[in-house]
C-alpha cells in the first residue's frame, strides 16, 4: 500500500470513528428541539386556557353588564315611556366611525388575576375596563365598548370626587374641606310626577327645578307640550325656586331644531327663568324612530342650531345627556361653549369635562312628589 493509500485509509477510519459521535449530537439536538416545541405548545395551551377562562368570565357577566351599562348611560328621562313617542335606541354605528378599539387579547397572568379579583368583588365589565384603561373614556353601548382618549383640548372640570357627599337620605351635595355645602339641590320633572305639591318640595330643600316643556314625537315628528308644564312652572316659581326648562329633541336637521327652539321660546314667554333652557339629546328605544339614521355630524349640527337660537333670544342654552350622548352622538369639540348637564347614576362621577349639573339618580325621593323623581346636584349658581 502506498503512502497515499495509507493516508486515505487513515482518513476513512478517523471519519468512521467520528460518525457515531455526530449521530449522537444530532439525536440530542433533535430531542432538544422537540422538547422546546412541546414546551411551547404547553405554554400556548395554558395561555389559551387563561384566555378561555377570561372569555367565559366575561361572557357569564356580559348580559348583566349590558343592562348595567344603561345604569351608567341611562335613558335619561322616563320620556322613553311616553305614549306620544315611538322610541328606540339607534344603532351606534350611525353615530361614530373608526373609534371602537377591542381590548388587547394578549393578557398576562397578573392581568387576568386582577380582572378575576374585580369580578369576584362584584365589579361589572364597564367598571373593570374603566379601571384598566384610565387614560380613556370607556363607553358601553349595545354590548360593545368604545374607547375615547382624553382630549386635552376640551376644558376639564376641577371637582374633587371626595367632596361629593351622599347623606343617609341619598341626597348628594358638593362640599368644601370644612364641610360647607357649595352645591344646590335640584330636581327635574315631567308629566310622570303627576300633580306636585310645590310648597312641600321647596320646604324639603329643593333649590332649583328644571321642568320638561315638551318634546318632538319620534315617529310623526309632532311638537307636543307636556300636559303638566304650566302647572309645574307656575308652582315652582310661586314657591321661590330657581327654574329652567328642557325639551326632548327628535329634530332631523337644523331647520327642525330651530322649530323646536321657537316652540320653547313661545311657551317660556312671560315666565322668569334663572336656570338654562336645556336640550335633551338621547338615543331612544322603540322601533323605527325618525332619527335612527342620523349621523354624529347631523346630531351636532341640530344641537348647535337649537342652542344658538335660544342664546340669541337672551337665554342660557344647555345640553343634557349621558356618556352615549356626549361621546357617540355628539362631537364634543364643537360644543365647548355650551353648558352641560350630565346624567350618570353612580359615584364617583365619570365625566372629565366641564359640566354644571349632575343628574345622579332617577329614583330620588322628595316631599310633595309621589314616587320617584330625578335628583340633581348643581355646581353653578345661575343668575
Amino acid at each position: 500500500m502506498g503512502i497515499d493509500e495509507r493516508n486515505d485509509s487513515f482518513k476513512i477510519k478517523r471519519q468512521n470513528r467520528r460518525e457515531p459521535k455526530a449521530a449522537s449530537l444530532v439525536t440530542v439536538l433533535v430531542c432538544i428541539i422537540a422538547l422546546a416545541a412541546l414546551t411551547g405548545c404547553a405554554l400556548l395551551i395554558l395561555e389559551n386556557r387563561h384566555l378561555k377562562m377570561a372569555e367565559d368570565i366575561t361572557a357569564e357577566h356580559m348580559a348583566a353588564d349590558v343592562r348595567e351599562m344603561e345604569v351608567d348611560d341611562p335613558g335619561l328621562h322616563t320620556d322613553m315611556q311616553d305614549p306620544y313617542m315611538d322610541t328606540h335606541m339607534p344603532d351606534e354605528d350611525t353615530f361614530i366611525e373608526d373609534t371602537y378599539v377591542a381590548p388587547d387579547t394578549i393578557l398576562t397572568t397578573d392581568l387576568l388575576g386582577e380582572i378575576k379579583e374585580r369580578i369576584i368583588r362584584g365589579e361589572d365589565i364597564s367598571a373593570i375596563w374603566r379601571a384598566l384603561f384610565a387614560d380613556d373614556i370607556v363607553v358601553g353601548a349595545d354590548g360593545r365598548f368604545y374607547f375615547f382618549p382624553l382630549d386635552d383640548k376640551l376644558e376639564r372640570h376641577d371637582y374633587v370626587s371626595e367632596n361629593f357627599i351622599l347623606d343617609d337620605e341619598r341626597v348628594l351635595t358638593y362640599q368644601d374641606e370644612n364641610g360647607n355645602v357649595l352645591s344646590q339641590k335640584g330636581i327635574d320633572v315631567s308629566r310622570y310626577q303627576l300633580e306636585i305639591d310645590w310648597e312641600k318640595v321647596a320646604a324639603d330643600g329643593v333649590e332649583f327645578a328644571i321642568i320638561r316643556l315638551g318634546y318632538r314625537g319620534s315617529s310623526e315628528g309632532a311638537l307636543v307640550l307636556d300636559p303638566y308644564y304650566e302647572a309645574n312652572i307656575e308652582g315652582a316659581l310661586a314657591n321661590g325656586m330657581d327654574v329652567g326648562v328642557y325639551f326632548f329633541t327628535q329634530a332631523l336637521n337644523e331647520a327642525e331644531a330651530i322649530e323646536e327652539a321657537e316652540f320653547v321660546l313661545e311657551h317660556i314667554a312671560g315666565y322668569t327663568l334663572t336656570y338654562p333652557v336645556a336640550l335633551d339629546v338621547e338615543a331612544i328605544e322603540t322601533a323605527n324612530p325618525r332619527t335612527a339614521n342620523m349621523t354624529r355630524e347631523e346630531w351636532t349640527d341640530a344641537t348647535i342650531a337649537f342652542c344658538e337660537h335660544i342664546k340669541a333670544a337672551g337665554y342660557t342654552p344647555m345640553i343634557y345627556g349621558n356618556l352615549r350622548t356626549f361621546f357617540l352622538m355628539l362631537d364634543m369639540s364643537r360644543l365647548e361653549s355650551y353648558e352641560k348637564w350630565f346624567a350618570f347614576y353612580r359615584t364617583p362621577i365619570y365625566f372629565p369635562y366641564q359640566h354644571s349639573i349632575w343628574q345622579y339618580t332617577s329614583t330620588g325621593r322628595v316631599d310633595g312628589i309621589e314616587g320617584d323623581v330625578d335628583l340633581n346636584v348643581g355646581m353653578k349658581k345661575f343668575e
